[in-house]
Order: structure tokens, then C-alpha cells, then sequence
């Protein structure tokens, strides 16, 4: 426990740092912890070998910096990447193709393409933590995603212990209860209107109630997509009979059991910002 505490304080340091910096140090940090994320799930899945050099890997990584770097070439010169990135993703799986084609039989379909998956589960998703934060306030905003996250399985853990009855998804999950996410969506709710009040005098140029309102509704929406992704990878490390996908964050395991509920929770804030806010 202790050792978690430590390994949580500490990443709490580094995020606080990384995102107020914002710009060129989150883009290159945002690429490390996606490689991370992506080497994590293609060893889960069984692509990852711990010798010699993987064909599918590489080209993966590959894609990765790319999109990365398209991200952030979008947001210096303020262009729309979409296009490009479509065809990226296009040319990414092309090349997993001709990789199960040219070595065929070394990987099974499957495998190919649960890589693909991977590459679009992890980085992709990740990215949106950069580009919340580049958005108009975006410094405000970006942090909607951790709470959406973290505040939601407080509340969600604490609901559970004390009114829990009903279970959620007993198979996947035995602990967690249906009143605890419900407790966990209410009380993000709640802190994410708080969080609203206190820091939107004069943003998106409305009032500190019209914010504290939108707010409360982005991390109550969070918070439901937040629980489904914390459930996604418990079930993907079940399949695969894992208990954490790494070990590189002492007590807490790798960069996706960190991860893996901001992972969709990400894409939700930024795109109902965008629409709620219009930023």
C-alpha cells in the first residue's frame, strides 16, 4: 500500500507538470506512455515477443509517432488532420496486411488484427488528452478527464462498500455494484459542478452557474464511459488470464491498468466541449 501511495503521489506530480506545460512536453510525453500502452497490450494479446525484432510492432510504433506528430502539427499551425490521419490509419492497416501476407503463416488473423485494435485502443485514444488541452481553456477543461476518471471510481469504490447489493457485472467484476456506479456517476456529477463553480467566472463566456451546469454534465457522461473502459480492460486481461498489463508504475501495475479508464473518457470530453461549450 505504501508503495502505491508513493508511485500515485509522485505520478500525480508529473501530471500536474506535464499538462501545465502543455505544448511540446506533453505531445513527447503523450507519444512515451502510448508506445508504452501499445507494447503493454500487444504482449496481453500475444504479439509481442521478448526477443528479436516483430515486423507488426514496428510498423506500429511507427504509426504511432506519426500520429503524434500529425496531432501536434494541427495544433501549431491550427490545420484540420483529419484527413491525414484517416489516410494513416488506412496505410497502418494496409501495411499490418501485407506484413500477415508477406510472413504468412507466423501470425494468425486474430492476431493482426487485435494489433490494429491496440493501436487505435491506446494511442489514439490517448492523444485527446493533448488536444483537450490545446483547446481555448483547454488548461480548465483537460482536467475534466481526471476527474471524470479518478473522482468517479472514489465515489464509485465508496457507494459500493456502503450500499452495494446489487452487482454489476458479477463474472467480470465481482466487487463492483450497480448503486456504486450509479454513486460514482452522481458524485462526479456533483464535483465536476463544483469544479465549474469555483473556476468559471468569465469562461466560454458565461455565467459561473451555466459552467458549474455544463460541467456537472460532462463528468456525470464521463464518468458512465469512465467505468465501461475500467471494465473493457479488466475483461481483456481476463481473456488473457493477466493480472496487470504491466509493471512500470510501482503498486499500480502498467501505463493501461493507469490508464484505462481515461482512455475513453478522453475522446467524450473533448468532443461534448466542444459541443456543449463551443470551444
Amino acid at each position: 500500500m505504501g508503495k502505491r501511495i508513493v508511485s500515485g503521489a509522485a505520478l500525480l506530480a508529473v501530471a500536474l507538470g506535464v499538462i501545465w506545460a502543455g505544448g511540446e512536453v506533453l505531445a513527447a510525453v503523450i507519444l512515451l506512455i502510448s508506445c508504452i500502452a501499445y507494447r503493454e497490450l500487444n504482449k496481453a494479446i500475444g504479439v509481442h515477443k521478448e526477443k528479436g525484432i516483430d515486423p507488426l510492432e514496428v510498423f506500429g510504433y511507427l504509426a504511432i509517432i506519426c500520429y503524434d506528430v500529425l496531432t501536434y502539427i494541427a495544433w501549431k499551425t491550427e490545420k484540420d488532420m483529419f484527413l491525414y490521419i484517416c489516410i494513416l490509419l488506412f496505410a497502418t492497416l494496409l501495411t499490418f496486411m501485407a506484413v500477415y501476407v508477406i510472413t504468412f503463416p507466423r501470425y494468425r488473423a486474430e492476431r493482426v488484427m487485435s494489433s490494429f485494435f491496440c493501436l487505435l485502443y491506446a494511442p489514439a485514444l490517448l492523444e485527446f488528452i493533448f488536444k483537450t488541452r490545446c483547446m481555448d481553456n483547454g488548461m480548465v477543461l483537460v482536467w475534466l478527464i481526471f476527474i471524470a476518471s479518478s473522482v468517479s471510481d472514489t465515489f464509485a469504490y465508496f457507494v459500493g462498500v456502503t450500499l452495494g447489493k446489487h452487482k454489476l457485472a458479477p463474472v467480470l467484476s465481482p466487487k463492483k455494484s450497480i448503486e456504486g456506479a450509479i454513486g460514482g456517476i452522481v458524485g462526479t456529477a456533483i464535483f465536476g459542478g463544483v469544479y465549474g463553480y469555483l473556476v468559471g467566472e468569465g469562461l466560454f463566456s458565461m455565467g459561473r452557474f451555466e459552467v458549474a451546469l455544463n460541467f456537472a454534465v460532462l463528468c456525470g457522461a464521463g464518468s458512465v464511459i469512465s467505468q465501461i473502459g475500467d471494465l473493457a480492460a479488466s475483461g481483456i486481461k481476463r481473456d488473457h488470464d493477466i493480472k496487470d498489463y504491466g509493471t512500470c508504475i510501482p503498486g499500480h501495475g502498467g501505463i493501461m491498468d493507469r490508464f484505462d479508464s481515461v482512455l475513453f473518457t478522453a475522446p467524450i470530453i473533448y468532443y461534448l466541449a466542444r459541443v456543449m461549450l463551443s470551444v
